[in-house]
């Protein structure tokens, strides 16, 4: 465990990671594969198939990444251009990438949220503007977390993904206050830790599962805690 040095009375906003932050991504992820698999089976048989195929799959998703280099950052866009080679090896419209890509990204954000994270955002709101930062594709509106928010800054909007810290320097720009004013909260050593703190801002790991902190993410976060209210505790929220 990390001992605190968190400097509480400087912050004056803080940015909040989404995924594995407030609900597990995994399951979120799986469910929407299977949205979208069901709605191949329906309208594009033979690339529903492709999907199934690991090997396949798989393959489609490093030829697009290698494809689309400039994109690395876009998670929705290397989803949708994966689905659109699969349609074209399976011989199907290739158009059917839009609302193919359309179903997966509704039932993406059918999350089920940590226990403790909505309480936490709850408490954290009343005093601290909040802006979503994530390098994933999830909406804080469409989840229904986005009255908590001050704005949602994601790596396609910005063009660069955590850990780089033009992204962390986007969320310090969108909470209104300078970058050293602003705590950033994730789970993720290496995406949040490194780059916030790169970046001069105070971190907050939330470590659900107790682990160390990696030694080659660098210095350590400002503050760890097992969960969000733990962490509205150590804030005086």
């Amino acid at each position: 465990m990390i001992a605190p040095r968190l400097h509480v009375a400087r912050i004056r906003a803080i940015t909040l990671d989404l995924d594995d932050t407030l609900w597990p991504v995994w399951p979120t992820i799986e469910r929407a594969e299977h949205a979208l698999r069901q709605w191949l089976d329906e309208h594009a048989p033979h690339t529903a198939a492709l999907a199934r195929h690991g090997d396949t799959a798989r393959r489609a998703r490093h030829q697009t990444h290698a494809s689309h280099p400039h994109k690395s950052h876009d998670l929705g866009h290397l989803r949708r251009e994966t689905i659109r080679q699969l349609l074209a090896w399976a011989g199907e419209p290739t158009h059917l990438a839009e609302p193919a890509f359309d179903v997966f990204l509704a039932a993406r954000q059918r999350v089920t949220l940590f226990d403790d994270a909505l309480p936490a955002l709850r408490r954290l709101a009343t005093r601290y503007p909040l802006v979503a930062l994530s390098n994933g594709n999830a909406d804080v509106h469409r989840v229904g977390l986005g009255h908590y928010f001050h704005a949602a800054v994601s790596a396609a909007q910005v063009g660069v993904g955590k850990p780089d810290a033009r992204i962390f320097a986007a969320g310090a720009q969108a909470t209104g206050v300078p970058h050293d004013a602003v705590l950033h909260v994730g789970d993720d050593a290496h995406l949040d830790g490194a780059g916030a703190l790169t970046t001069g801002m105070q971190m907050a790991w939330i470590n659900r599962a107790a682990t160390p902190w990696p030694e080659a993410a660098g210095s350590r976060p400002h503050a760890e805690t097992g969960d969000l209210l733990a962490l509205c505790d150590l804030l005086g929220v």
